[in-house]
Formats: C-alpha cells, structure tokens, sequence
C-alpha cells in the first residue's frame, strides 16, 4: 500500500455564474490536465436567496458531462430536448451533454432560505464526445449509505466502495464519487485505485490529510509524555486537496470530525479545446460548435 502525496491543498475562490449565482469555484478553466478526467467544480452554497434565485438560464453544453448534487434547497431543471424536473436535498443529476443539449438550472432555498449543492464537470472522450444526450436522475433514497464500526459514514454515488455500488452507471471517467463523514478524532484510511486521478472537498468540520512525504506518511505526532494525537495542518471548510499517485488516503478528523466529498477517476489524455460548457479535442471542432450554435443544428448534431 502506498499513501499518496498531497500535491496542493487550496481554498476555493469566490466567483459569480449564470445570471448572478455567488459561489466558489475549487478549479476550472485552467490547466486540464490537472485533474482529468474533471475539468470544473463548484461549490453553489448561500443563505442569501437573492445571490442564487436568479440561477442559470438556458445554456449550452457539449462534449462533457455535468454531475450536480443537492445538499440543501432544490434545484428546477429543463431542457431543449423536453426534460424537466427538480433534484431535492440529496438527489444526484448526471447529465451526459454528448452532442449538445441547451440546459436551464434555477436553484430555490429551503425554508430557511438555504441552497446547497455541487457541481462537477466530467470530460468525454473524443469517441463519445457527439454521443445522444442523457440523464440519469437519482434520487437520494436510492444512493446507498454504508457505516463503519467508528462512525465513519460514506454514500456511494457511483463507482464501488466496501462492498456496495453507486447507481450512476455508465460513464465514461469510470469515477467513483464519495460523499464522506469523519467522526471528531478518528482516522480512517480509504482505497483507491492507482490509475486514478483523485482529490477530496471538504465542506464541513475539518480534517488532517496523510501526505507520503512526511517521515510517518501521516499529518499525525504523538506527545512525548502521552498517547494523545495532535492534529497538524488542519484543513478546513471550502478546501481542495488535490492527490498524486497511490492507493491510499488517510485523514484525520479534527475536534468536530470532517465531512469531505472523495472523487476520483480515470485520466483521458486527450486535447483539450474548451470555450465555456462546450469542450472539444480540436479548435476546429469548437469552431463547428459555434456554427452549429448559429445555424440552429447544436441539438441535432448527434452520431
């Protein structure tokens, strides 16, 4: 077993989207190879219903996958091929854009005015990039949840963790996608395979992550005099932790315990031309895109 490195601990950045949605972004629109097969992903939390009701009008989307989760609130969707619906508290969207979908999201708090909730970007591969676009819509009873002996708590969304399978299938990153809770002090060690890119959100509590450059590969020391653990670098709410290669990460929970979102999945190495929500291989393809956007024929141009 091998811990893997922390390459980079960050806070996610304050930015604005949509029609005037406040949010933090933990990456996106920079270097795509940092974390393929991810390309963006932000954090859409806010207590201030006029900072998030005005949503995301109608856009488009190409050549990605858009995976949005609802902690709090909920979210009214739509789109140009005749879909509509509304994701909950805990409910899971993964839309394959494919070929081109023109999409609207309007987030609502709850009753205390509250809106949670996430959204990841997914590239596609170029031989599934003009693939016909899809939904799957889970709703949160039926995301598995599975409990340790010390009280550490995981809802699978997709891909395999101890024993249980998310319902999410058939996407092209292969990702499994975590939603993980700590208990105050514990520290808790999870798998994952070498091949993957990988990297942890916490968004509540906060936590110490192993790093395999440190003399015990743990962010851990013992006092001298006793047994009890002091936690080092703790990192806290709306941080990125970004990993290199190995098979394991290790966190300790601090003093309120951590709850962390685990991502991971299979690098796609490929050329990236990106403008916004459309991402092709090539410039000529993005600039195919753009005609197709003028012409009336985005929806349309699926093979």
């Amino acid at each position: 077993m091998s811990i893997r490195p922390t390459l980079e601990t960050r806070k996610a950045t304050p930015t604005m989207e949509g029609a005037g949605v406040h949010l933090h972004r933990a990456f996106g629109f920079a270097d795509p190879s940092e974390l393929d097969p991810f390309l963006l992903f932000d954090d859409f939390r806010n207590d201030v219903p006029a900072h998030f009701e005005k949503g995301f009008p109608w856009h488009p989307h190409r050549g990605i996958e858009t995976i949005t989760y609802v902690l709090e609130g909920t979210v009214e969707h739509g789109d140009s091929l005749g879909n509509v619906g509304t994701l909950g508290a805990g409910d899971v969207q993964w839309m394959t854009a494919g070929s081109g979908i023109l999409h609207q999201e309007m987030p609502h708090g709850n009753t205390r005015g509250q809106m949670h909730g996430f959204q990841l970007w997914g590239n596609l591969p170029s031989d599934q990039k003009m693939t016909a676009p899809r939904y799957q819509d889970v709703t949160a009873k039926d995301i598995p949840i599975v409990q340790d002996d010390d009280g550490t708590i995981v809802k699978v969304i997709t891909g395999s963790f101890w024993g249980v399978t998310g319902p999410v299938d058939g996407i092209a990153a292969d990702p499994q996608y975590l939603d993980i809770t700590v208990p105050a002090g514990v520290r808790k060690t999870f798998r994952i395979d070498t091949y993957r890119r990988a990297f942890a959100y916490i968004f509540q509590g906060a936590g110490a992550f192993a790093d395999a450059s440190s003399p015990t590969g743990v962010l851990l020391e013992k006092e001298v005099m006793g047994e009890e653990l002091n936690i080092r670098d703790l990192s806290g709410d709306r941080t990125l932790i970004r990993f290199g290669t190995g098979d394991e990460v290790t966190v300790q929970a601090g003093p309120d315990g951590v709850r962390f979102l685990l991502i991971s999945g299979a690098p796609i190495d490929e050329p990236v031309a990106w403008h916004g929500p459309i991402v092709m291989n090539t410039q000529d393809e993005l600039m195919q895109a753009m005609r197709d956007l003028r012409n009336g024929t985005f929806i349309k141009a699926a093979h």
